[in-house]
């Protein structure tokens, strides 16, 4: 589970790590909120305060808030794209595209890119050359 978590951070970015930390501290505060209630905790926790009492809660409930994430990140990452109206970058799709970019394609090898025809020829030309001086035509 930790793999896939991993992975869909490194899809989504921002998107997912806001996501896990909104749910987290949504746990959280219920917890906090739900204990200074009067919820009656036994055991260990019950002697600590009610923030740390609240993040042992939180902590035990760690997996169904990575499945929740796992399953609203790419939910609430297309209602963002909709509204944006853009198209969704992953991570492999920029990957392929970058890797596109990089590699010259066998149409393309043959020809000159615009770049080298712009550029001016190492050879120089005629009107490059320097004139030559009487001490060089005495050789």
């Amino acid at each position: 589970m930790k793999k896939r978590l991993e992975t869909l951070f490194a899809e989504f970015g921002a998107i997912a790590i806001t996501i896990y930390f909104t749910i987290f501290g949504l746990t959280l505060g219920s917890f906090a909120i739900a204990l200074n209630a009067g919820l009656e905790v036994e055991g260990v926790a019950g002697g600590t305060g009610t923030l740390a009492a609240a993040w042992v809660a939180t902590k035990l409930t760690q997996p169904l808030r990575i499945i929740a994430t796992l399953v609203l990140t790419p939910l609430v990452a297309g209602i963002i794209h909709r509204i944006r109206g853009t198209k969704p970058e992953t991570a492999s799709s920029t990957k392929v595209a970058a890797e596109n970019a990089a590699e010259p394609s066998a149409d393309n090898a043959a020809e000159p890119s615009a770049e080298a025809a712009a550029e001016p020829s190492a050879e120089p030309s005629a009107e490059t050359t320097r004139p030559s001086s009487r001490a060089d035509e005495a050789r």
